[in-house]
């Protein structure tokens, strides 16, 4: 589908997994696209099939400092966005979200132009209000181990609505659920990744706790969708709004699903839970339902027999490559 005439549009964070299929989504469209990233997580293997486009240029940058580019929408995603990746420096994850919104508002104040913030269901916490709807203010632990993803992305929507109210920006902000499939980086420690990459290496799939709690997946094509759909309404819509799958699982439930697709012998083994790990998970998607008529179309087994494929073509390609 397409939304609109032509437009230079900027994406940061581009070169990573979610990053990677909005470009390719945009390039597709008929877009010139910016795609920025300082590849802490990003790959340019991600974007190699979109480096021969016309369309397509690739910087390499921090959003931590100012950049001076010229575009016509700005979709912020820049953000390590796994506990294994944002726990690794979470000083710098906390700049990433506050300063780099900072940044990326900054440039959309000196050009006019329309920006979007990719927050997370993690401003919610370990919620005590199930499903969660946007009007859920959260229940968060300040200065626990995620806190420097939670608080920062929670930090940068407050800079967002801040500038709409002071500058008359106009933004988009999406609070996105567990979103998994092709080109998820296999070592993020996200549960499909994790349960994926062991079950076909024949490994035992690991489950905090007894695997009792529960998550909502998407898969990443129908939230690049949402992206866009949000991305082409008037300037009185501006979120927060929900984009994830309805469909909730038990993480257990998720191990055995990937065993069964797999053909795996791997077992599922225990391990303690994780500090500030929610018990539950899941959108209440009414909102993106009436404003941008938006609904999740793929469903978890098809979703997961189309990520295994590519995991295993990777697995592959990385063992010849070990091998030769």
């Amino acid at each position: 589908m397409r939304y609109g005439k032509s437009k230079k549009i900027l994406v940061t964070g581009g070169a990573g997994f979610l990053g990677s299929h909005l470009c390719e989504r945009l390039v597709e469209q008929g877009h010139e696209v910016l795609c920025v990233d300082n590849f802490f997580t990003g790959t340019r293997r991600n974007i190699a099939h979109l480096m021969e486009s016309k369309n397509f240029e690739l910087l390499r940058h921090d959003v931590t400092h100012p950049l001076y580019v010229e575009a016509d929408e700005i979709y912020n995603l820049a953000c390590p966005a796994s506990p294994v990746h944002y726990q690794f420096d979470p000083v710098q994850t906390t700049k990433t979200s506050v300063n780099g919104a900072i940044n990326m508002l900054g440039l959309a104040k000196r050009l006019k132009a329309k920006v979007f913030q990719a927050s997370t269901s993690e401003v919610y916490g370990d919620p005590e209000v199930h499903p969660q709807s946007e009007s859920y203010w959260g229940r968060v632990n300040p200065i626990g181990f995620r806190s420097c993803y939670d608080e920062g992305k929670r930090c940068a929507e407050t800079l967002f609505f801040d500038y709409r109210r002071q500058h008359n920006l106009e933004i988009k902000v999406v609070r996105i659920f567990n979103t998994y499939g092709p080109r998820m980086h296999p070592n993020d420690g996200r549960v499909v990744s994790n349960f994926v990459v062991q079950a076909l290496r024949g490994q035992d799939i690991t489950v905090y706790g007894e695997g009792l709690q529960t998550r909502a997946f998407c898969y990443v094509d129908d939230l690049i969708e949402g992206f866009i759909r949000l991305m082409a309404t008037g300037a009185e819509i501006t979120g927060p709004i929900n984009i994830g799958n309805p469909g909730e699982f038990t993480i257990r439930e998720l191990a055995e699903t990937v065993i069964r697709l797999t053909g795996s012998r791997s077992k599922i083994v225990s391990r303690p839970l994780p500090p500030d790990d929610p018990k539950q998970r899941r959108p209440n998607i009414d909102l993106a339902r009436q404003v941008l008529d938006w609904v999740p179309e793929v469903q978890l087994e098809e979703g997961l027999t189309k990520t295994i494929a590519y995991f295993d073509a990777f697995l592959s390609a990385e063992e010849r490559r070990i091998d030769s």
